[in-house]
């Protein structure tokens, strides 16, 4: 699977997805997220089947980074059948984003 680029318009709809799905959000002038980026692009590679992922720009989407209390990039939340239930603050490594999934038989 491939990452979804989410909008403001489109946000709730991609986000009504049963199981996880991880929201990324950045922007391209923030040097942290875009280390981050060949990170959540790994995790997609690894976990697709598993998990969704998507990205929403902070500086072109402001009413989901206010929504979501966004206040420093990057942010990641993990949403499980539409519900946040983890928040990652900054560019972590992969490993972090692995101990986040919970086990896919819950």
């Amino acid at each position: 699977m491939t990452i979804c680029h989410s909008t403001d318009t489109t946000f709730k709809a991609d986000l009504k997805h049963e199981g996880l799905t991880l929201v990324n959000f950045w922007a391209p002038w923030c040097g942290p997220c875009r280390s981050f980026a060949p990170i959540l692009e790994r995790f997609d590679q690894e976990y697709s089947n598993v998990v969704r992922v998507l990205k929403i720009n902070a500086d072109e989407q402001p009413n989901t980074v206010a929504h979501y209390g966004i206040l420093s990039l990057p942010t990641t939340i993990l949403f499980k059948n539409g519900e946040p239930i983890d928040k990652i603050l900054g560019a972590v490594h992969i490993d972090k984003l692995k101990q986040c999934i919970p086990d896919k038989n819950n």
